[in-house]
């Protein structure tokens, strides 16, 4: 299944980057700051009365996001920085706990040196991810049935750092490629977590027992797509590819997330946000998460 979805991401930014460069760029950029950011908030919600037979619970659910873009420029330098907040909740009725359905705080940074009249730049990225709020496994008390919760993870627990050379492609702000060869990244974790009793070495995020970093040496792959599909619909693709040379590089971890936004108005969209991650380090399978509800904007 990895080997399928990678082979379906490779294809389809071949696709994009053949169709990309047979479009004509007639916007000369301008130096300078260039800022723009929108917050969102997505929502729904599902009511059914006592009365009613074909089944069903109660639940609400909201989406709150924050996407921040601040790129500068300088005849042939170009710095590009974009952080990206997000955070959700569902409560089902009869639930005694609200839970996560998405919580992700991440910072990326690209500074490059054009090269010559072409669209490729030498580069240095940083790429810095973690969460906002405490996550849970959630069980049953075997003695009183009622639900009990166990922490897993917090606020830079894990928090994952990227940093390292490559080369860019950029055709605009909505066409980027960037490959790093030699990528070093850091996982962090709280020390309390892998010094439990009986903790066995990688099991919490990869990190070894008593310890709270892990190095790893490795090559990166990240890409940006944005194109407007159709009038007031816009479709995002966000891509990254990392695979560790220091253990098993054939093992690549994937971190894919699409946003299809349909407007209504300046004020109202209908979302759809489909994400799909896959690192062993944390669980050695597909993590998918799927949103979809109507989003209040606010652009600045």
């Amino acid at each position: 299944m990895k080997k399928t979805l990678l082979f379906t991401f490779s294809l389809l930014l071949s696709s994009v980057i053949l169709i990309a460069q047979e479009e004509e760029n007639d916007s000369i950029p301008k130096n300078g700051w260039t800022k723009e950011g929108n917050i969102q908030l997505l929502f729904n919600q599902s009511a059914f009365n006592k009365e009613w037979t074909g089944g069903g619970t109660s639940s609400i659910a909201g989406n709150l996001t924050v996407d921040y873009q601040f790129n500068y420029r300088k005849d042939d330098f170009t710095w590009d920085n974009k952080i990206l907040a997000n955070y959700g909740l569902t409560k089902v009725k009869g639930d005694e706990f609200a839970r996560k359905t998405s919580d992700r705080l991440e910072l990326n940074s690209i500074a490059g040196k054009q090269m010559k009249e072409t669209n490729f730049y030498y580069t240095w990225f940083l790429n810095f991810r973690t969460q906002f709020a405490k996550g849970y496994e959630f069980g049953e008390d075997p003695d009183t049935g009622e639900t009990i919760r166990t922490e897993t993870t917090h606020f830079m627990s894990p928090g994952y750092i990227q940093t390292g050379p490559g080369i860019m492609y950029k055709k605009n702000d909505d066409f980027i490629v960037n490959f790093a060869p030699a990528t070093a990244r850091f996982i962090l974790v709280d020390k309390d977590f892998t010094s439990t009793e009986g903790y066995t070495d990688g099991d919490y995020f990869g990190v070894d027992q008593g310890k709270s970093m892990r190095f790893e040496l490795g090559a990166s792959l990240s890409a940006f797509v944005s194109y407007e599909v159709l009038e007031n619909v816009n479709m995002e693709h966000s891509l990254g590819l990392y695979s560790n040379y220091l253990e098993e590089p054939g093992n690549v971890d994937i971190d894919y997330l699409l946003n299809l936004e349909m407007g209504i108005n300046d004020y109202l969209s209908a979302n759809f946000i489909f994400q799909a991650i896959y690192d062993d380090n944390a669980v050695a399978a597909f993590q998918i998460r799927e949103v979809f509800g109507l989003g209040i904007n606010f652009g600045f």
